[in-house]
């Protein structure tokens, strides 16, 4: 009964990942807006079920919840995507459509080539909550990354200057100012659910340890302080304001999702 309910989940898992992995893909080679919002939104809604069937354990021998650095992207990813399609129904964001369709497809295949590992005991009932936090904050944190880029993109059409008696390209997406506060807005809303997720582990840890993954994590915490504080202080903003998000994003990144690429894919250990 077990080896026939792993089977047909695995089986089940591997038919959601190639549905997920063909709309983003189709959605990244077809230049037709309308077929890329279809696209996308199927390997959208594939790619939720399948981290839902990837993380849930299902078909395994014990109850766990199965998770890696793979997975960590994967649902970072799709929470990106989840912003960008309720903000593209109010304004055109043209010019990241095709970057996240390839990133959703890459991550899809990292997941399946790198599942990560099960875990049957949390050792804490709020552990599943530090995950979800911590996972949340990965989101927010991508989205700001998101509109950063956004952002850079929109100030260098601004500095380009058309050619004499060229017509001036018409202006796409967000206004600045918008986008600038929609940045920090997702900066700020990822730095309390980061504070909770640092302040949610060292409360059940025990002891707490700083490892590599605390180490980073709590780097990148005070980078992003720095950030917001020298924003409302000095007025932080353009490429001083980005770089630190940058900083900030690649230390938060290097946390957990660095610490378990290492330990999964380098040295090939399970988590202690």
């Amino acid at each position: 009964m077990s080896l026939s309910l792993a089977g047909s989940s695995l089986w089940l898992l591997s038919a959601t990942s190639a549905v997920a992995l063909a709309g983003y893909l189709s959605a990244a080679l077809k230049r037709d807006a309308d077929w890329f919002g279809v696209a996308l939104g199927i390997g959208w809604l594939a790619h939720a079920f399948a981290i839902g069937l990837h993380t849930a354990g299902i078909g395994e021998a014990q109850p766990g919840v199965r998770f890696g650095f793979a997975p960590a992207l994967s649902v970072t990813l799709w929470l990106v995507l989840a912003v960008y399609a309720i903000e593209s129904r109010f304004v055109p964001l043209v010019g990241v459509r095709r970057p996240l369709a390839l990133l959703g497809a890459a991550v899809v295949e990292l997941a399946l080539l790198f599942p990560g590992e099960l875990r049957p005991h949390a050792g804490s009932p709020w552990a599943p909550m530090h995950w979800v936090l911590g996972i949340a904050s990965y989101g927010l944190f991508g989205a700001a990354l998101l509109h950063a880029a956004l952002l850079r993109r929109s100030e260098q059409q601004l500095r380009h200057k058309p050619a004499a008696g060229a017509p001036a390209a018409p202006a796409q997406g967000l206004p600045l100012l918008r986008l600038e506060k929609l940045t920090f807005r997702f900066v700020a809303a990822g730095f309390v659910v980061l504070s909770a997720t640092l302040l949610l582990g060292w409360w059940f840890a025990n002891p707490w340890r700083w490892d590599h993954k605390s180490v980073f994590s709590v780097l990148a915490w005070a980078v992003f302080a720095a950030l917001l504080a020298g924003r409302r202080a000095f007025g932080w903003r353009g490429r001083v304001a980005t770089r630190w998000l940058y900083v900030g994003a690649l230390l938060l990144l290097l946390s957990y999702v660095g610490s378990r690429f290492v330990l999964e894919v380098l040295l090939h250990r399970t988590a202690l």
